[in-house]
C-alpha cells in the first residue's frame, strides 16, 4: 500500500474494528474511524443514510472501505424475536453496509481505484440456531457485496466479503454462554479467533496484493468453514 491511501472504517473504535484499523496503520495509510462510540473520528450511526452522506461529503475522498459496524440481535428461536430486534439487527448490519457503500463507492468508481471490504458471518452460511435475525442479515451482506462486485467489476474497485466464526470481540462478550459454546464447539481448531488474524485478511483485501477477485467470500473460521 501507499502512504497516500485512506480508509474508512465503520465500527473502529473497537472490536474487529480497531484491529483493523491498528493493522492499516502500521502500513502508513491513514485511517478514519467512523462509530456511534465516543473516541471515533466520525460519531455517526450508520443506520442513518443521511448522515452518513454528510460524513462522506466532509471526508472527501477515500481508497479503503471496511464495514465492521454490527450487532448479535436477538438470542432466541425466531419465534420469540421481537420485531424490532429484528428490524434493528437488519438496520445496523444490512442498511448500515448499503449506506456507507452507497456513499462511498462512486467515489472509487470516479477515482478508477477502491477496496471495500465488508464483514459478514459463518452464521449468514451456515445459519446459527437462536440466532436468526444475525445470521439472516450476514447471509444478506454476503449477497449484497456479491452484486457490487460485480456491478464495480471493471472500475478498478474490488467489493469482497469475510466470513469469520466466532471472534474474540466485545460483541460476542454479549453473546448467550450457551450460543456461543455451540459455535465455538464447530470449529475443528477448537479455539476462537483473534481480531489480529482477521485483521491480516481484511488488510490484504485492502491491497493491491489483489486484483483478480471481486464479489468473493473469504472464510476465517479455523475449519469451519465446508463451502
Amino acid at each position: 500500500m501507499t502512504t497516500s491511501r485512506t480508509a474508512l472504517i465503520t465500527g473502529g473504535v473497537s472490536g474487529l474494528g480497531k484491529a483493523t484499523a491498528d493493522r492499516l496503520q502500521s502500513e502508513g495509510v491513514s485511517v478514519i474511524t467512523l462509530d456511534i462510540t465516543e473516541g471515533a473520528d466520525l460519531v455517526v450511526d450508520v443506520t442513518d443514510a443521511a448522515a452518513v452522506q454528510a460524513a462522506a461529503d466532509q471526508v472527501g475522498p477515500i481508497d479503503i472501505l471496511v464495514n465492521s459496524a454490527g450487532i448479535v440481535g436477538p438470542n432466541a428461536p425466531l419465534w420469540e424475536v421481537p420485531p424490532d430486534g429484528w428490524r434493528r439487527t437488519f438496520e445496523v448490519n444490512v442498511h448500515g453496509t448499503f449506506n456507507t457503500c452507497r456513499a462511498f463507492a462512486p467515489g472509487m468508481r470516479d477515482r478508477g481505484w477502491g477496496r471495500i471490504v465488508n464483514i459478514a458471518s459463518m452464521a449468514g452460511k451456515d445459519g446459527n440456531p437462536n440466532m436468526a435475525a444475525y445470521s439472516a442479515s450476514k447471509a444478506a451482506v454476503i449477497a449484497l457485496t456479491k452484486s457490487l462486485g460485480k456491478e464495480l467489476a471493471t472500475s478498478g474497485v474490488l467489493a469482497n466479503v469475510i466470513a469469520p466464526a466466532v471472534i474474540e470481540t466485545p460483541m460476542n462478550a454479549a453473546t448467550a454462554p450457551e450460543a456461543l459454546a455451540h459455535i465455538t464447539s464447530l470449529i475443528p481448531m477448537r479455539r476462537i479467533g483473534h481480531p489480529e488474524e482477521v485483521a491480516e485478511l481484511i488488510a490484504w483485501l485492502a491491497s493491491d496484493k489483489v486484483s483478480f477477485s471481486t464479489g468473493a467470500v473469504y472464510d476465517i473460521s479455523g475449519g469451519r468453514a465446508t463451502y
